[in-house]
C-alpha cells in the first residue's frame, strides 16, 4: 500500500520520468571529456576555461558541470562568485578514461547505440523484436559488420564488452571453487579480462578465448601483453565450428542474447565438447523468481529485447537450461552485482 504522502506527492513516478536526463547528462560529460579534461588538469577549473578547452559555449557547460556537481560527479567550489569544478572521487575512478577501472567506454556504448533503440521500446513490446533497423537505418548485423571494419570502432567496442568485468570480475570468478579445471574455453571471450580474473585466481591454469577471427586479431593486437602468457586464442564461430575438448567453458553474457532453440542447440554442442567431471559457468544478470525484481536485470531484459534475440532469465530457466542440455548438480550463487554465476556439471 502506498502511504498518503506518497500519493499526495508521486515523488518516486517525478524520479522514474527524470531518469533518462540523469543517464544523458552523464554520458554527455563523458562525451565531450570532461571528467578527462579535469583529471589531467589536476586542479579546479573555471566553467569558462573547460568550455574554451573543449570547444563548447560557456552558457551550455556551466549548466552541464552544474547538474554534474548535483549528481555528486562533480565538486565545486565558489570563489568572487565564480565556480571551479574538480572530478569526484568515484569519476576520478569510473569515468576518466585512462582509469583501470573506467566505466567510460559502457557510457557511451549506452548513450550512442542503446539510447538510440530505446527511444522505439514501444513497438519492441507491439512487435516483440529488435529495433536496430528503426534506430539506424540497418540491421544488427550490419551495425556490427560496420564495427569490425573499423579498427579503433571495434577497440571501442571491445572497451565496452569488456569493461565491467574490471569492475567486479574477480567475484564471479570466486562465486565458485573452480581450482579443479585446468583446460578452460572462454566462449565469446572479447579481450580477455575475464580470463585474466581467471589465471589471476588460479594460476594453474589454460584459458583459451574463442572468438570471430577479427576480435582475436585485435585482442591480440591492443588487449594482451606479454604477462599473459596463460591466455590462448582460437578463431571461430562456436555456433558453427567445433569446439575442441575443455575442463570448463565459460560464457559471459553469451546465452541471454539467444532464443531458447539457439542456447540449447549450443549448450547441447559444449556438453559433448565437456570432459567428464568438467563443467559450464554461465554469467548472467538474474532475475527474481517471483518476478519481483532486481530492477536492473528487468531492465536488462527489456534492452535485450530491443537489441538482441534474447532476454534476462530466473534461476530455474537457467537450471532447465543446463538439465535440457545434459548438464546436473546445478548451482547458482547470486553476487550482489550486477551479474550472478551458474555452474553446470557433466557428470562422471
Amino acid at each position: 500500500m502506498c502511504s498518503s504522502e506518497e500519493l499526495e506527492y508521486p515523488q518516486k513516478l517525478l524520479d522514474y520520468a527524470y531518469g533518462f536526463l540523469v543517464s544523458k547528462t552523464m554520458f554527455t560529460a563523458c562525451e565531450l571529456g570532461v571528467f578527462d579534461f579535469l583529471h589531467e588538469a589536476q586542479e579546479a577549473v573555471s566553467a569558462a576555461a573547460i568550455a574554451s578547452h573543449l570547444s563548447t559555449s560557456v552558457d551550455g557547460m556551466e549548466r552541464l558541470l552544474d547538474a554534474c556537481v548535483g549528481l555528486k560527479l562533480l565538486k565545486v567550489d565558489l570563489t568572487d562568485n565564480e565556480g571551479y569544478y574538480s572530478n569526484t572521487d568515484v569519476s576520478t575512478v569510473y569515468l576518466v578514461k585512462s582509469s583501470p577501472r573506467t566505466l567510460s567506454h559502457m557510457m557511451m556504448y549506452y548513450s550512442q547505440t542503446a539510447y538510440m533503440c530505446w527511444h522505439f521500446l514501444p513497438q519492441a513490446v507491439r512487435e516483440g523484436k529488435m529495433q536496430y533497423e528503426r534506430a539506424f537505418g540497418t540491421s544488427s548485423k550490419e551495425v556490427f559488420e560496420a564495427i569490425y571494419r573499423s579498427e579503433d570502432e571495434m577497440v571501442t567496442f571491445m572497451h565496452n564488452m569488456d569493461t565491467i568485468w574490471n569492475v567486479y570480475g574477480k567475484d564471479l570468478i570466486q562465486a565458485f571453487d573452480l581450482s579443479a579445471f585446468h583446460t578452460v574455453f572462454d566462449l565469446g571471450g572479447c579481450s580477455g579480462a575475464l580470463a585474466k580474473q581467471f589465471v589471476s585466481r588460479y594460476n594453474e591454469s589454460t584459458v583459451t578465448i574463442m572468438d570471430l577471427p577479427k576480435v582475436v586479431e585485435t585482442a591480440k593486437k591492443h588487449f594482451i601483453t606479454d604477462k599473459d602468457q596463460q591466455i590462448y586464442f582460437l578463431e571461430g564461430d562456436f555456433f558453427n565450428d567445433p569446439i575442441p575438448e575443455a575442463d570448463l567453458f565459460i560464457m559471459a553474457r553469451i546465452i541471454h542474447d539467444w532464443t531458447e532453440e539457439k542456447c540449447l542447440a549450443l549448450l547441447r554442442k559444449i556438453y559433448q565438447s565437456c570432459r567428464p567431471g568438467g563443467g559450464v559457468l554461465l554469467v548472467e544478470a538474474l532475475l527474481n523468481e517471483d518476478k519481483s525484481g532486481p530492477v536492473t536485470s528487468q531492465l536488462l531484459s527489456l534492452n535485450m529485447l530491443v537489441q538482441t534475440e534474447g532476454r534476462e532469465r530466473t534461476p530455474s530457466e537457467y537450471t532447465k537450461l543446463l538439465i535440457d542440455s545434459g548438464f546436473r548438480d546445478i548451482k547458482v550463487k547470486a553476487t550482489g552485482k550486477l551479474h550472478d554465476a551458474i555452474l553446470g556439471r557433466k557428470l562422471i
